[in-house]
């Protein structure tokens, strides 16, 4: 055929295209990225290969209809379209095949903003909100993916379609949902994928609906956040506990389907058998030592040594440490162990008794002192108290730091032994013997003593005689004349002479008088037989010098 002819042809045929129509092609080259079409214009026209579901397979040869968009681009070449030329083709098809609330299968071409771009037959949009159950954050993990879609809307004018998965997902798990509560019953263990977690514990999908695992519910033993055992679209089995048909709660477990190692506790650990185990948390008043999965037991604070002072736990232990206890108590239906560290080591108060026997003189430092004694550290961890009552024979003390100071060697003797309680009591004023149990023997009534001034009070002056004893001078016994202020006759230190007018037992207390120190014998006569005289007519019997003299100088004024 001569050329002529031939351009006359093609040009009979270029004649007949128009644009807007769908045209039939002959495919002459297929490319990596692009298939040729000849559609009998004056040149072939290039479909993207992304408008075939499988470029693999079109062959060379192969009849397919196009849609004619322009006749000529600016090189000359056909402008067409395999995806529109179907679509044109099916959108009647598409108004009668899926109507407005019915499932049509699409494949996902493109993502666009807001959404996806389906290819139903025709292109159809899907917001981002309603491509699943919890809108996605990764749009492009569907794009060449086919699922079935709920039409929403059809605009036939506009010819738009507006497609829903989440609704038919959303559908499709109300119906399960249904069925899933019509066969659920408490007990049943069945598998579910965990959907959410959260730190209360995990939303478990049981295919159909959720169920609650809460952090109580996932281990026998302590975890402190549910992430420690599951994540999220693991699939695990778990234990049906509870059933809400009416609000649609379903309560699970996860420990349940394993057996509760509390069974069988105080068989596998009685009481007084050493254990090992993993100190897994510290708190203040003791450390949790993980025995096996789902079972811990306590070291309390005080069960940690039998010696040391431990203000807290950190101090012997930290979490991690693998340790040897001994089990002391088992409260089963609390699921509570008690364990003691000391206990593997022998009790060195059982030994107090014999090392301390009462009547023993021991010696120690003041290791602490509070209102009421001193504490003498006899050996580590060994302590023994002095009480006040016990720090002097002559001395009313009211705190242990007007005789002892922090650091003190102090000797002591044993009073008392206490094993059981741990106490050991001791007495400093017990070294020695008690001076008032001979006071006769040191002073009587109407003696002339010499002493010093420890201390002033508003009624009178202690004076501190010999052996530790003191005397108090009454402030009506200082001076003949009135004195109004102690202070302002006496002072601390100053040595005084004075007579002995009163020996109190009970208080062990000594009366003085310096008033009365310089009487002579005639003047302490007469004073003497005033008084006398004084009692004879009064009928009364007053028992000592001092009272005498109170009351003979009384007569004087």
């Amino acid at each position: 055929m001569s050329s002529v002819m031939q351009d006359l042809l093609e040009q009979s045929s270029f004649d007949k295209l128009k644009e807007g129509s769908v045209v039939s092609g002959t495919i002459t080259e297929i490319r990596q990225n692009e298939v040729v079409v000849d559609i009998g214009g004056k040149s072939e026209g290039l479909i993207p290969a992304h408008e075939f579901i499988d470029i693999g397979e079109l062959q060379i040869g192969s009849q397919i209809e196009v849609l004619l968009e322009k006749l000529e681009d600016k090189t000359g070449n056909p402008v067409v379209s395999f995806d529109k030329a179907e679509q044109k083709k099916n959108w009647e098809n598409i108004l009668t095949t899926f109507p407005e609330g019915s499932v049509a299968t699409g494949r996902v071409k493109a993502k666009v903003k807001g959404g996806l771009i389906i290819s139903v037959g025709v292109d159809a949009f899907m917001p981002a909100s309603h491509i699943d159950v919890q809108p996605p954050k990764n749009l492009d993990q569907y794009v060449g993916q086919t699922y079935d879609f709920k039409v929403l809307k059809i605009n036939p004018e506009r010819k738009n379609i507006v497609l829903s998965r989440r609704e038919l997902i959303e559908e499709q798990r109300a119906e399960k949902r249904r069925t899933l509560l019509d066969s659920i019953e408490p007990g049943q263990v069945r598998k579910g994928i965990v959907k959410n977690i959260t730190d209360f514990g995990a939303f478990i999908d049981l295919d159909g609906m959720d169920g609650l695992l809460h952090i109580t519910d996932m281990s026998w033993g302590r975890i402190s956040h549910p992430s420690e055992m599951l994540k999220q679209g693991e699939e695990i089995e778990v234990m049906i506990i509870e059933v809400n048909r009416d609000k649609e709660r379903v309560s699970l477990g996860l420990k349940q389907t394993t057996k509760n190692p509390w069974d069988e506790i105080d068989r596998k650990y009685p009481v007084g058998a050493k254990i090992a185990g993993k100190v897994v948390n510290l708190v203040p008043y003791g450390a949790f030592v993980e025995l096996e999965p789902g079972v811990e037991g306590l070291v309390h604070i005080t069960e940690m040594s039998w010696t040391k002072r431990i203000s807290k736990p950190s101090e012997l232990l930290k979490v991690g440490d693998e340790v040897e206890a001994v089990v002391l108590g088992i409260q089963k239906d609390e699921q509570k162990i008690s364990l003691g560290l000391r206990q593997l080591e022998p009790n060195p108060w059982d030994m107090v008794r014999h090392n301390y026997p009462v009547g023993a003189r021991v010696r120690g430092k003041v290791r602490n002192m509070t209102t009421y004694g001193a504490f003498i550290e006899l050996e580590e961890g060994i302590d023994g108290m002095v009480h006040v009552s016990d720090m002097s024979w002559t001395r009313k003390v009211n705190h242990p730091s007007e005789v002892l100071k922090k650091g003190d060697e102090v000797e002591a003797t044993v009073l008392d032994v206490d094993a059981q309680q741990q106490r050991i009591s001791l007495g400093m004023k017990q070294l020695s013997d008690d001076p008032w149990s001979d006071i006769d023997s040191h002073f009587k009534i109407g003696d002339v003593i010499t002493g010093t001034v420890t201390k002033l009070t508003s009624f009178g002056a202690f004076v501190d005689l010999k052996d530790g004893i003191d005397g108090l001078v009454h402030i009506s016994q200082i001076s003949e004349d009135r004195v109004e202020k102690v202070k302002d006759v006496l002072s601390a230190g100053q040595e005084v002479t004075a007579r002995v007018i009163k020996i109190d037992r009970e208080e062990r207390r000594l009366g003085l008088s310096i008033k009365a120190a310089n009487y002579s014998s005639e003047e302490l006569a007469a004073e003497t037989a005033s008084f006398e005289a004084l009692n004879r007519q009064s009928g009364t019997d007053m028992m000592n010098l001092g009272d005498i003299l109170d009351a003979a100088h009384d007569k004087k004024d």
